[in-house]
């Protein structure tokens, strides 16, 4: 397959690239902070693992909904218009899961409308449309620097966002030391950050519209091709993914270890800041090694690193396999995505991001369903095991599949 060749556009002016990177950082901030609570939270409120694990699932399956949004409507619609209407559906529905949490139904209800994520990591509809504009702000030479950059934006609010618990437990005892403070008052934050977000993208220029059309042409028959095969093995990661929520890891290090919320929180952030740092490398190793291999020789070794994580037997080597893993396992991320927007057109990139995010999704939220189908019936190790072998089976069909299929900077 040639690559495509990228016509002249309006390019996103830096203010679009501003306010979508802070749109992005409000919306990790709760993600990051659901990644830590949203389990501990749900069973604490009186829900048995099972019915909490099914609150996340039908959370993923609302970001699915999402993801069909962008796919068939937000050229349509306009880019901007999209973005505002995902980032008021996260708010309302975040702040109503806050309020509502203890009744399983409208947990599960405001879960699905707000789209909440208790996986850790913003892959939502939003992250995927804003994926499509930033192409157009760089040439191919700076795209995967700017992914990488974007990525570290978000990643800082992932990592403040699971620090949010330990600021709470040192701040609101000695404030308010009779407030009486329910489990389920941090997941009220996710209504003022999604109007953060909201307030962002109503902020953003007609030039984020580059490259949609009002009537979207048909994909080429190239595009289609690598679309799908992409979405295929995107899929199969996520499935993997979604045996392994943060809020899963949070669950285990806290029954195994007795890590409470407020130390978790710690961990994880130091997490963040190690997928941050990665993204950087992972922009120097592709310039030298090229997309794809740079995404599969560093995702291999982190599903290595979780297979061995459940049989260590000191909170010191759990916890520095967990960091070295967080190293390693977000280094395919700004790649991946660049690689994406590289092969298709730009008038495509809006449903390229919208299939590839749907079918990540899916498969995401299928995976967090037969995890919390596993969970009951065996130990909380499984889905570590599960979700670690998929991923490996992924990084070898994804070389196998796209090793040869190059975005124009290598071509």
């Amino acid at each position: 397959m040639q690559p495509p060749e990228h016509g002249p556009g309006p390019a996103a002016p830096r203010r679009d690239i501003v306010l979508i990177a802070l749109a992005g950082f409000a919306r990790t901030l709760g993600v990051g902070m659901t990644g830590v609570t949203l389990l501990l939270t749900l069973t604490r409120v009186g829900h048995a693992p099972g019915e909490a694990y099914a609150v996340l699932a039908t959370g993923l399956v609302g970001s699915a909904v999402g993801l069909l949004l962008v796919t068939f409507c937000a050229d349509r619609w306009g880019r901007r218009r999209t973005l505002i209407v995902l980032s008021l559906a996260q708010a309302v529905g975040g702040t109503w899961l806050a309020v509502l949490a203890r009744d399983l139904p409208l947990a599960l209800l405001f879960a699905f409308v707000g789209m909440v994520n208790g996986m850790g990591r913003d892959r939502g509809p939003a992250h995927a449309l804003e994926q499509a504009v930033l192409p157009s702000a760089a040439d191919d030479r700076g795209r995967t620097w700017l992914f990488a950059r974007y990525h570290v934006v978000l990643d800082v609010g992932h990592g403040l966002g699971a620090l949010i618990p330990l600021a709470w437990a040192l701040w609101v005892p000695q404030v308010y030391p009779l407030s009486g403070a329910t489990p389920t008052a941090m997941l009220a934050l996710l209504g003022p950050l999604g109007l953060l977000s909201l307030c962002c993208h109503m902020a953003l220029s007609p030039a984020v519209e580059h490259g949609a059309a009002i009537t979207p042409t048909p994909l080429r028959p190239a595009s289609k091709r690598v679309i799908g095969r992409l979405s295929a093995l995107f899929a199969l990661d996520s499935l993997g993914g979604g045996f392994l929520p943060n809020a899963l890891l949070a669950l285990w290090f806290f029954q195994r270890f007795g890590l409470d919320p407020a130390s978790l929180g710690v961990l994880f952030a130091v997490g963040r800041a190690a997928n941050a740092l990665s993204y950087l490398l992972a922009a120097r190793l592709a310039a030298r090694f090229g997309l794809v291999r740079t995404m599969v020789f560093t995702h291999v070794p982190s599903s290595l690193i979780l297979l061995l994580l459940p049989f260590v037997t000191s909170v010191e080597a759990a916890v520095a396999l967990y960091l070295l893993r967080e190293l390693l396992v977000e280094m395919d991320l700004p790649t991946r995505q660049s690689y994406t927007m590289a092969v298709v057109e730009p008038g495509e990139r809006s449903r390229a991001a919208g299939w590839t995010g749907l079918a990540r999704a899916g498969a995401w939220a299928l995976g967090a369903v037969l995890a919390a189908q596993v969970l009951p019936h065996l130990s909380l190790i499984a889905p570590l095991l599960i979700g670690a072998s998929v991923k490996l089976v992924y990084d070898a069909l994804l070389y196998r599949s796209m090793v040869s299929v190059k975005p124009p900077e290598e071509a």
